[in-house]
Parts: C-alpha cells; sequence; structure tokens
C-alpha cells in the first residue's frame, strides 16, 4: 500500500505512531490545508513521509499514492473520499463514514464501479478481541440483555460550555455523542447480532447538538442499550448477557482491551489475546492485505456491515429529530 494522508490532527497522529511497524505500507503523501504547512514539515521529517501537499488534487494527481487515507473532521469525509475515489484510488476513511446514508450509498456504487477498495476505519470490527467475543458468543445461549457505555468527558466540553463550537460539539460539521464516541457501540453491537428492529435516540441536548444520550436497540428477543457521553464520564463496560452466561469487559468498545467469559457453574475465563498494543494497528495489516490482494468479497462484507450501521444511525437521528452535516 502506497499511503496518501489526508489531514494533520491527532488522529493522523496516533497513525503515524506505529504505521511503520507494517512494513507494506509506505507513507508516500501528507496533505492539509496551507496553514499547516510547518506541522507538515515537521511530520515529514519525523516520519519520512516522502511528499507534502496543500492542494488535495495534487496529492490525488500523484501516481505514486495508491491509496487514501482521510483523518478529517466527520462532515468532509464525503467530499474528499468521493475525490479520492474518482481520482482512482482505494480509500480508508475513518469513522463515521459520512454524514449520512445517502452519501454513503453514492461512495459505495462509486467504488463498486470502479472497483476500488472503500473501508471505513473502525477499529473493534478488527480487534482480535473483538473477534474472539463473537466466537464465543455463541456459548451465553439465548441473548436477553446487552449493554455498552463509552463515557469520556470531552476536553473541549467546557470550551463548548463557554461558547466556542470546535468540531466535536458542531452539528453543521456531524459533530456529538451519537456520531463520535456512541458510534463504537453501534459498531460493535451490530456486528455481533446484526440490524436491530427498532431504534430510539433519548439525547441529553445542548444548543443543537447531542452530548450524550442512550440509544435503545429491540432486537425482539433482546434488548441493547448503548450509551455514550462527552458530557460526563464513568467506568466504561459491555456488558451481553444470556441464559448460559454472560460477556463483562471493562475497556471502551473502541479498545476491546479484555473481556471475561463466564458461564453458569464454571470458573471466569480473562480473554485476552490481542498481539499489538496499539488498537489501530490490526485494521491497518487487514486494509493492506485487502488492497493487496484485491480482496473485493471482504470489502463487500465489510461495507455492508457500515451500511447497516449508518441505517441505524440515520433511525435514530430521526427518532430524536436530530439533524447533523454541512445541509442541515
Amino acid at each position: 500500500m502506497k499511503l496518501g494522508i489526508v489531514g494533520a490532527g491527532m488522529i493522523v497522529r496516533d497513525l503515524l505512531s506505529f504505521i511503520h511497524e507494517i512494513p507494506a505500507i509506505t507513507l508516500e503523501a501528507i496533505c492539509s490545508r496551507p496553514g499547516h504547512q510547518d506541522k507538515l514539515l515537521t511530520l515529514q521529517e519525523e516520519y519520512g513521509i516522502a511528499q507534502i501537499y496543500s492542494e488535495y488534487s495534487d496529492m490525488i494527481a500523484n501516481d505514486e499514492v495508491d491509496t487514501i487515507y482521510i483523518g478529517l473532521p466527520n462532515h468532509l469525509h464525503y467530499a474528499y473520499a468521493k475525490e479520492a475515489l474518482l481520482g482512482g484510488k482505494h480509500v480508508i476513511c475513518e469513522k463515521p463514514f459520512t454524514s449520512n446514508l445517502q452519501e454513503f450509498l453514492e461512495l459505495k456504487e462509486i467504488a463498486r464501479q470502479k472497483q476500488l477498495v472503500l473501508v471505513e476505519a473502525i477499529t473493534n470490527q478488527y480487534l482480535k478481541n473483538y473477534l474472539s467475543m463473537k466466537e464465543n458468543l455463541h456459548k451465553l445461549g439465548d441473548i436477553k440483555i446487552v449493554e455498552c457505555n463509552y463515557s469520556q468527558y470531552s476536553s473541549r466540553y467546557e470550551a463548548f460550555q463557554a461558547g466556542e463550537v470546535l468540531p466535536a460539539f458542531n452539528p453543521e460539521m456531524s459533530g456529538g455523542a451519537l456520531m463520535d464516541i456512541n458510534l463504537y457501540n453501534i459498531h460493535l453491537v451490530v456486528g455481533l447480532f446484526g440490524s436491530p428492529k427498532k431504534v430510539e435516540y433519548w439525547a441529553n441536548m445542548e444548543r443543537g447538538i447531542d452530548t450524550s444520550g442512550m440509544l435503545l436497540l429491540d432486537y425482539g428477543e433482546f434488548k441493547c442499550v448503548c450509551i455514550g457521553s462527552k458530557d460526563s464520564t464513568a467506568p466504561n463496560a459491555t456488558n451481553i448477557q444470556g441464559n448460559r452466561g454472560y460477556i463483562h469487559m471493562t475497556s471502551s468498545t473502541n479498545k476491546c482491551e479484555s473481556f471475561d467469559l463466564e458461564l453458569h457453574k464454571e470458573t471466569p475465563i480473562r480473554v485476552d489475546v490481542k498481539d499489538h498494543p496499539h488498537r489501530m494497528y490490526d485494521e491497518f495489516v487487514e486494509f493492506e492485505r485487502m488492497i493487496r490482494e484485491q480482496d473485493l468479497e471482504k470489502v463487500t462484507a465489510m461495507l455492508e456491515h457500515s451500511e447497516k450501521v449508518m441505517e441505524v444511525i440515520e433511525q435514530a437521528k430521526q427518532s430524536a429529530n436530530l439533524v447533523f452535516g454541512p445541509d442541515r
């Protein structure tokens, strides 16, 4: 994979901290707006990036780049992914894929027509502990209750309360708890159980944005609650309860550090099969393989998963009368 990165924020620095450990990925280029040139020069020197750009179209035109990673604010994902796909590049797009389902479906169709890889960078779907959780799920018997709580007091919340609207709390930039922190819960639950029968979102609203909320998912035979909070915090935990036992995880759903499996009348087992400390490592190992092998079957499966998640988000927004994105 010959990677071109767009963005220079925290998530990009997170990526750069480990990407050199995957030898099959080379850093060909990075792009950000003109005012970030000093930052780009620093990143270029520190991480050995071949080229820097202030114009995205120039990076797209670079034949040495075959894949674009989009690490920009949520509302920009669609436009930047579309330009990359139309330019013949594979695309790895940070979560959430897009601001709405229609944008996602358009990108999906362009990628299909051009036979390009298009994937969402969503850590938990590729983490080994999550995959082990999925393999052990049947041992719990009939699922009755699922609860995911990912709460993390935002470093930007006090500024938001003071009147400064940053991307994380800007509805025009598809911010808020649902599109950010609760999205990991949705991915985990939909990855394990598929699409729910009914979706309802109870949001705590401040100045037009959900700063926290409870997402209720009705699967018919069992019920699920996904809690996401940027205005308060609590111990993160996921519980999956069946009539034969339970799974209990004390980390956030974007990391899946380990989990306890306890079946009736048996000694609890601590499961931790991760083999790399960084939460983004496994997904980029798999993205590189998918692109190198042109594994469009796996790409299709992951796009189907992302589409189900986008459908849940649309239903949640409708239930809470939320309108996000630049066209709100």
